[in-house]
């Protein structure tokens, strides 16, 4: 009888719990969509502390810590030649027009590149400056088909999930007009791809770590010396971070824990009917501050 007479109000309560807990699915789903979004990010960050607050505690108990270089060095004096005004402002003009043609490219042709160019482009690379030169990078040069297909259905498989559920509609929104998505061809198309990965610390020989001081700022002095050198040996490319797929790349790969996946590069050249986005950079009143 109780239920008979106040049914309606009954009802109305169950329709509020439902939209009610609706609501707070959908206000969890996009916090977890943020969250695995940054995830990589904070883990980064997170193993750089744990590393560096390992590394402190060891040193507070160690009174006989030797440099990662010799106590000795010697210091020799520096190869320079000095270049008149003219020819050093013709040669930095030359050098931006250059880099400026440099474009981000997805469309690659299977024709393949002498390996001795890729070696001397990492090379090239490894001349970036570093903290305590301790050189803090690997390049992983991979020309294998199979290792590429696999390298492929790794990304594609974690893409689609960002497309669809991590990056959120502002970040698929603004990636529309770039006309790129989870389908990655290049990976399997371009004759090389070129993994960058950051060294947190390595072992010395005495089998100590030996600590890499600034290790992702000397990374990234490193991979745009890569892409200067990319560009400058007639070859183009792509910078991508793979999100959520350094761990399994590492695996793939056989990189050790110490090092985290920073970059991926296809690299080659690029095919015939290939479009990129008519961008416009920045000018130099807007990337400059001047005193």
């Amino acid at each position: 009888m109780f239920f008979q007479l106040y049914w309606q109000y009954f009802a109305a309560g169950l329709v509020i719990w439902v939209i009610i807990r609706i609501g707070y699915a959908i206000f969890n789903g996009k916090n977890r969509a943020n969250k695995l979004a940054e995830k990589d990010i904070m883990e980064k960050s997170r193993e750089e502390k744990i590393v560096d607050s390992n590394d402190s505690e060891s040193e507070e108990h160690n009174d006989d810590i030797l440099p990662a270089l010799p106590k000795d060095l010697n210091h020799i004096p520096l190869l320079f030649s000095k270049l008149g005004e003219e020819e050093s402002l013709n040669r930095a003009e030359e050098f931006y027009k250059l880099m400026n043609r440099r474009r981000t490219v997805r469309h690659f042709t299977r024709q393949n590149v002498p390996k001795e160019i890729i070696y001397n482009i990492i090379k090239t690379a490894g001349t970036a400056p570093s903290g305590a030169h301790t050189e803090p990078w690997t390049y992983v040069v991979v020309s294998s088909s199979n290792i590429k297909q696999k390298i492929r259905e790794i990304i594609e498989e974690e893409e689609e999930i960002n497309y669809k559920k991590r990056m959120g509609k502002v970040w698929t929104t603004d990636l529309k007009p770039l006309k790129t998505n989870w389908v990655k061809e290049y990976l399997t198309d371009a004759p090389y791809l070129i993994l960058v990965f950051k060294q947190l610390y390595s072992i010395r020989p005495d089998g100590n770590k030996k600590m890499h001081y600034y290790n992702e700022q000397s990374v990234s002095l490193s991979a745009g010396i890569l892409l200067a050198a990319i560009q400058y040996a007639g070859l183009v490319s792509l910078t991508s971070t793979p999100l959520n797929c350094g761990p399994a790349l590492r695996t793939l790969l056989d990189r050790p824990k110490s090092e985290k996946l920073t970059l991926l590069l296809p690299v080659g050249y690029p095919a015939e009917d290939c479009l990129v986005p008519d961008l416009h950079r920045k000018s130099l009143e807007d990337i400059m501050v001047e005193f």
